[in-house]
C-alpha cells in the first residue's frame, strides 16, 4: 500500500524551514560568539556554504528516487544494505534525537512562566508535546503540513520584526574587533553551527509524499536555504549590534536577549513565543521524517513487516509513527539528551558524507534507469569537495561520537548478517560500478526494474497499447555492421513466427517497401513499416546496431531502427504508433541512452520511460 501525496511546494517549504531554525538561531549564537566573536556571521555563512553540496546531492537523488525513507533508500541503492541498515538506523537516530533535542526546549522556556519549575515538570511538558505531534502526524501528513505551514510563517515574521526593529539600534562599535580570536576559531565555529542548517535535507525523507517531487523538492529545499541562510545572517548580524559582548558571550537566550534590550519585557515574550514556535516545528518535521526510515526499511525486508503497517484510510505509516513516538519519550524522560546531541550531529556528517559518495555511485553506475529531473552541477568537484570539508568535520567532533558511530554500523552489520542477507537479494549501484570495472554482467538487473518502477510512478505514467507491445515485443541487439536486406531476413524469421505470416511474404514486402520509399526518416534512424494480411495484426519490433545498418540510399549508418507491422484494419493505430516513435526519437537524450544501454532490457526501458504524451 503506498502512501499519499500531500505535501505541495509551501508544504516542503515550511517542513525544510521549520526543520532548521531552532536552537542553531535561539541557542547557539551565544556560544559562537564565545568562540569567535563579531566574526561568527562569517561562521554561519561558510557553514551555509557547506550544506549546498548536501543540499544538492539529495535534490538530485530525490528526484531520482523519491521514496520514503530518504537518505537510507539513497545509500541502500547506492552503496548497499550493510551501509543501509547503517544509514537507515543512524538518521532514524539522529532526527528523533534532534526532535527530542527540541521538545525539551520548548518546555524548558516554560521557565518564563514558572521560574521554579523542576526538571520533571519540563520533561512532562516535552513528552505531552511529543504526543500532541504524533496525533498530528497520525491523522494525515497534509494536517502535519498545514499546521507546520502556519507555525513557520509564523515564526518568519516574528523573526522579521525582530531583525526590522534591532537594525535601527545596532552600536557599530560592538562589531569591532570583528575576528579577535583569529580566522581559525571561525572555522571551528562554523563546525558548531554546521548542524544548525542539517535539517534542510529533513524533507527527502517524505519524498513519496511530494506532489510533483521532481519540481517541489529542489525548489522547496532552494527557497528553504534561501531563507534560512539570510536570517541567520541577519538575526545574529543584528543581536551583534544590540547586545553587550560580555552578556551576549556563552548566553543560551542571545536573542531573547537582544528584544529585551530594544522592547524590554514585550521583547522577551516575544521572542519566548518565536523560539518555542520554533522548537514546535523542529520537533514536528523530524517525527514526519525520522518515522519513514523504518517504514522503508521494513519494506526493504530489513526490518520486520509489522513497521511497514500503513492505516487503510489516512495512508499514514501509524507503527512506525508511533514507535518513533515511543523512542523519543523514551529519550526524554531517561537520558541525558546533550550528551547524545553531539553523537547526533556526527552521525548527520556522516551521512552526509555518504550521501555524497552515493551521487558519485549512481552517476558512475551509468545505470540507464537513473534519471533523476534535477542534476547536482559542479559534478564531480562538488561531491568531492564536500568530502574533503566534512572529514575535516568529523575530526573535530572528538573521538567518543565516533566510537559510538562505529558501534551503529557494527549494529548495522550483525542486523544485516543475522537478519536480513537470507531476505535481501538486491545488487547495488555500486556492483554496477564494479562490474564496469570488471567488464564482467551482473545475473541480477533488480536495480534497473526498481528505477523504472519508480520512474513510472513519478512522471505517473500510465500504460498505453504501444508501451505494453514495447514490453513484449523481440529486440535484436547486433554487433558489427551489416546490409539491411541480410538483417530483414532475420526480422522475418521472428516475426513470421509471431504473427503466423509466411517468411518469404514479410521479407519481399520489408524489400519492397524501401523500393517504394527510403524508410530512414533521419541520419541514424529508420522505421520500415508494412501492411500484412489478416485482421486484428500489429506487431513491433526493435533494432539496435552500434556499427549501423547499411541502408542503400542513405548517407549515414542506421543505429536505430523500429519495425512496425500491421493488418489493413489496423491502419489508424499504425499512424498512431508511428506517432508514439516520432516523439520517443525527438528526445534529447534518446540516442545517447539508446547506444549507451547495456542489454536488451535497457533497450526497453528507453522506450517505456519516454515523455512522449500516452494514450488515454
Amino acid at each position: 500500500m503506498g502512501l499519499k501525496k500531500e505535501l505541495n511546494l509551501l508544504g516542503v517549504f515550511s517542513m525544510s524551514t521549520g526543520a532548521m531554525i531552532s536552537s542553531g538561531l535561539f541557542v547557539l549564537p551565544g556560544l559562537a560568539y564565545a568562540s569567535a566573536g563579531p566574526a561568527m556571521i562569517l561562521a554561519y555563512i561558510l557553514a551555509a556554504l557547506l550544506i549546498i553540496p548536501s543540499m544538492l546531492a539529495k535534490a538530485e537523488l530525490s528526484t531520482a528516487m523519491p521514496k520514503a525513507g530518504g537518505t537510507y533508500f539513497f545509500i541502500d541503492r547506492s552503496l548497499g544494505p550493510v551501509l543501509g541498515i547503517f544509514g537507515g538506523f543512524a538518521n532514524w537516530f539522529s532526527l528523533s534525537l534532534k526532535s527530542a533535542f527540541a521538545l525539551v526546549g520548548i518546555g524548558a522556556f516554560a521557565i518564563l512562566i514558572k521560574p521554579d519549575i523542576s526538571p520533571i515538570q519540563i520533561k512532562m511538558i516535552a513528552v505531552s508535546a511529543c504526543l500532541l505531534f504524533t496525533v498530528f502526524n497520525l491523522f494525515s501528513v497534509k494536517i502535519t503540513g498545514r499546521i507546520q505551514t502556519v507555525l513557520v510563517f509564523g515564526l518568519l515574521t516574528i523573526l522579521a520584526l525582530y531583525i526590522g526593529r534591532g537594525f535601527i539600534s545596532t552600536h557599530p562599535d560592538r562589531y569591532v574587533p570583528f575576528m579577535p580570536n583569529g580566522f581559525w576559531s571561525v572555522i571551528s565555529t562554523a563546525g558548531l553551527v554546521f548542524v544548525s542548517f542539517g535539517g534542510l535535507t529533513k524533507i527527502a525523507s517524505v519524498a513519496e509524499e511530494v506532489k510533483d517531487p521532481s519540481r517541489n523538492i529542489p525548489l522547496g529545499m532552494l527557497l528553504s536555504f534561501s531563507v534560512v541562510t539570510l536570517l541567520y545572517i541577519l538575526a545574529v548580524g543584528v543581536t551583534i549590534g544590540i547586545v553587550d559582548g560580555s552578556e551576549l558571550s556563552g548566553s543560551l537566550i542571545p536573542l531573547s536577549l537582544g528584544a529585551s534590550g530594544i522592547m524590554g519585557t514585550v521583547g522577551i515574550i516575544i521572542l519566548s513565543i518565536a523560539a518555542i514556535t520554533a522548537f514546535i516545528t523542529t520537533a514536528n518535521a523530524g517525527i514526519l521524517a525520522s518515522s519513514r526510515t523504518p517504514l522503508a526499511m521494513s519494506r526493504d525486508q530489513l526490518l520486520p513487516g509489522f513497521f511497514a503497517n500503513i492505516h487503510p484510510r489516512r495512508k499514514t505509516p501509524y507503527v512506525s509513527i508511533l514507535i518513533t513516538c515511543g523512542f523519543m519519550i523514551a529519550v526524554i524522560l531517561f537520558l541525558r539528551i546533550e550528551d547524545l546531541v553531539k553523537t547526533a550531529s556526527t552521525l548527520m556528517i556522516i551521512l552526509f558524507v555518504m550521501v555524497n559518495i552515493s551521487v558519485i555511485v549512481m552517476r558512475e553506475s551509468k545505470i540507464q534507469n537513473y534519471r533523476p529531473k534535477f542534476k547536482m552541477p559542479l559534478y564531480p568537484f562538488l561531491p568531492i569537495s564536500a568530502l574533503v570539508f566534512y572529514s575535516l568535520l568529523l575530526i573535530g567532533m572528538g573521538i567518543i561520537p565516533i566510537l559510538i558511530s562505529g558501534l551503529f554500523f557494527l549494529f548495522g552489520w550483525i542486523i544485516y548478517w543475522s537478519y536480513a542477507r537470507v531476505r535481501v537479494k538486491r545488487i547495488s549501484a555500486l556492483m554496477h560500478v564494479v562490474e564496469r570495472i570488471t567488464a564482467r554482467e551482473l545475473k541480477s538487473k533488480t536495480l534497473e526494474k526498481e528505477l523504472r518502477e519508480i520512474i513510472i510512478e513519478r512522471d505517473e505514467i500510465i500504460a498505453d497499447r504501444f508501451d505494453k507491445l514495447i514490453k513484449n515485443c523481440e529486440i535484436l541487439d547486433l554487433q558489427g555492421s551489416h546490409p539491411v536486406e541480410k538483417v530483414f531476413q532475420q526480422i522475418a524469421d521472428i516475426l513470421s513466427k509471431r504473427c503466423k505470416i509466411e517468411r518469404e511474404v514479410l521479407y519481399n514486402s520489408f524489400l519492397e517497401r524501401e523500393k517504394q520509399s527510403d524508410t530512414v526518416i533521419r541520419p541514424g534512424l529508420a522505421i520500415p513499416h508494412i501492411i500484412v494480411p489478416g485482421e486484428k495484426r500489429f506487431d513491433v519490433l526493435l533494432v539496435r546496431c552500434r556499427d549501423g545498418l547499411i541502408f542503400s540510399g542513405a548517407s549515414e549508418p542506421v543505429h536505430t531502427m523500429f519495425v512496425l507491422v500491421g493488418s489493413l484494419d489496423e491502419r489508424n493505430y499504425h499512424l498512431r504508433a508511428l506517432m508514439a516513435i516520432a516523439n520517443i526519437a525527438q528526445e534529447s537524450h534518446f540516442e545517447k541512452r539508446w547506444l549507451a544501454a547495456r542489454n536488451t532490457e535497457e533497450l526497453r526501458d528507453v522506450i517505456l520511460l519516454s515523455n512522449r504524451k500516452r494514450d488515454n
